[in-house]
């Protein structure tokens, strides 16, 4: 008896993943979108050099903003949205996983197209890149943003 290709990557999917629906629903839900570990090194970091910023600001859920001068910082995760020198492509469920990506970096670019009419400067930040270059970049946007 021959199986149909979809049928057996069906078979596939429901063997590789160990855990149940359940199971698998609550650690979905564990994870968090505000007050990441990224997110909360970058503000640490900003206020350790006395900036002030306003933290998921506004309609557009800003991570760290600073109101005043218009500057909206947006901390990115590698994966959630598809850094391209730290993202991966899920291997299972990849019908789900991959529109769910491309989701969420075309909600990106329309936030920054957005806030950008309205006169904000967006600075976006790789997870990974909050080690080095993160704090001086921030720095240098608001001196510019200074009259």
């Amino acid at each position: 008896m021959r199986i149909g290709l979809k049928l057996l990557n069906n078979i596939k999917l429901l063997i590789m993943d160990r855990i149940s629906k359940k199971t698998r629903s609550k650690i979905m839900r564990a994870i968090k979108s505000n007050n990441t570990k990224p997110e909360i090194l970058l503000r640490k970091a900003l206020s350790k050099l006395g900036y002030r910023y306003k933290a998921h600001y506004g309609p557009f859920k800003i991570d760290i903003a600073f109101p005043s001068k218009k500057i909206a910082i947006f901390v990115d995760g590698c994966f959630w949205h598809q850094c391209p020198w730290h993202s991966h492509k899920p291997k299972t469920n990849k019908s789900y996983w991959v529109p769910k990506l491309k989701r969420n970096v075309l909600r990106a670019k329309k936030i920054n197209v957005k806030l950008r009419r309205l006169g904000w400067k967006v600075i976006r930040v790789w997870e990974h890149e909050l080690k080095l270059t993160v704090p001086r970049r921030v720095s240098s946007a608001i001196e510019l943003a200074n009259p």
